[in-house]
């Protein structure tokens, strides 16, 4: 079995859907710290040809807190002024009805938790995509919440007897191969090739959410995409 953990992202970009599409399992990270700043709660779309944040405010927003633990804030209509942004912003792309129903679906759920928001939006995106991963969240499970970094990773990979652990490949510093073989894993880091395809410009603007990837590319483009990456 080919293993990957990750923390829950809305809506991430496309190199997060290649992790899901790489292993048997994908193991959404759920029970450790909030990260100010990070993907968990926002990600960047194409709007008027620039990047633009869209976000589903939270409560009380801490690091000290566990993502499973984040409160979604709806003390305003921030899905109706998202779902219109969305709009405005890809309602001429070729793919737009097709996709924009998965947003509205998403969204309109009203979960009460950040976690099972950008989980749904995971879920979703990969139904669409035919992405046949099984997904649970390390909350649901394991019961190893007293070990932290690469030796939890380690122990949820013996746990589902898994033969293979894939990280982004941003986790060279964090992980081990000497360490996992140790323990009778393959460790390996996956690695995006470039992508590149038609916006409204010319300039192509990587590295936005999956939403602009879908509302550019039909479904057979975007498993292309999703199979072109290189394991290290």
């Amino acid at each position: 079995m080919k293993l990957a953990v990750m923390q829950p992202y809305l809506f991430p970009y496309l190199g997060y859907y290649q992790l899901i599409h790489s292993v048997d399992k994908f193991v959404v990270y759920d029970d450790v710290s909030f990260i100010k700043q990070g993907w968990i709660n926002r990600n960047n779309i194409l709007l008027n040809n620039k990047k633009y944040l869209f976000f589903a405010p939270v409560k009380g927003i801490s690091s000290f807190k566990k993502i499973n633990e984040t409160e979604i804030d709806y003390k305003y209509d921030w899905i109706k002024k998202t779902l219109q942004t969305m709009e405005q912003a890809y309602k001429k792309a070729p793919e737009f009805k097709n996709v924009y129903p998965i947003i509205e679906n998403v969204l309109n759920k009203k979960s009460d938790l950040i976690s099972t928001l950008a989980t749904e939006s995971l879920i979703e995106v990969c139904n669409y995509l035919d992405i046949k991963t099984e997904i649970q969240k390390t909350s649901c499970n394991y019961n190893n919440e007293n070990l932290k970094g690469q030796d939890r990773v380690i122990d949820i990979c013996k746990k589902e007897n898994a033969h293979e652990y894939i990280n982004p490949i941003g986790g060279q510093e964090l992980y081990s191969k000497e360490e996992f073989k140790i323990n009778n894993l393959t460790l390996n880091f996956i690695n995006m090739n470039p992508i590149n395809y038609k916006q409204y410009n010319e300039i192509h603007i990587p590295y936005l959410s999956i939403i602009d990837v879908l509302m550019f590319n039909d479904k057979l483009s975007v498993n292309k995409f999703i199979t072109s990456y290189n394991l290290i």
